[in-house]
C-alpha cells in the first residue's frame, strides 16, 4: 500500500507528504533531519491509503497545490486538525 498524509506539529502546522510505511516516515519527520518537518514533533491527523504508488502521487501532488482540493479536505478533517 501506499499512503497520503497530513501530519500536525505542535505549533498546528501541517505538512503533506506521501510514504510507502507510515510508522518509518513518522519516525523520519520526528528524528534529526533537514527539511521542512525538522525540530518538531509532528503526528498523524489523516490519510488516504492506495493501491497504485502512481495514485498516491498524483493525489499528493493535487493536496499539495493551493486549491480546492486541499481546501475541501481540510474544511472535512478540520477538527482533527485543530484538536
Amino acid at each position: 500500500m501506499f499512503y497520503v498524509y497530513i501530519i500536525r506539529n505542535e505549533k498546528k502546522e501541517t505538512y503533506i507528504g506521501y510514504t510507502k510505511d507510515l510508522e518509518k516516515r513518522l519516525e523520519h519527520h520526528n528524528s534529526d533531519h533537514k527539511g521542512y518537518t525538522r525540530n518538531g514533533s509532528w503526528e498523524y491527523v489523516y490519510y488516504e491509503a492506495y493501491k497504485d504508488e502512481k495514485d498516491a502521487r498524483e493525489r499528493e501532488k493535487l493536496l499539495k497545490q493551493h486549491g480546492q482540493t486541499k481546501r475541501r479536505l481540510k474544511e472535512r478533517i478540520q477538527r482533527s486538525i485543530n484538536s
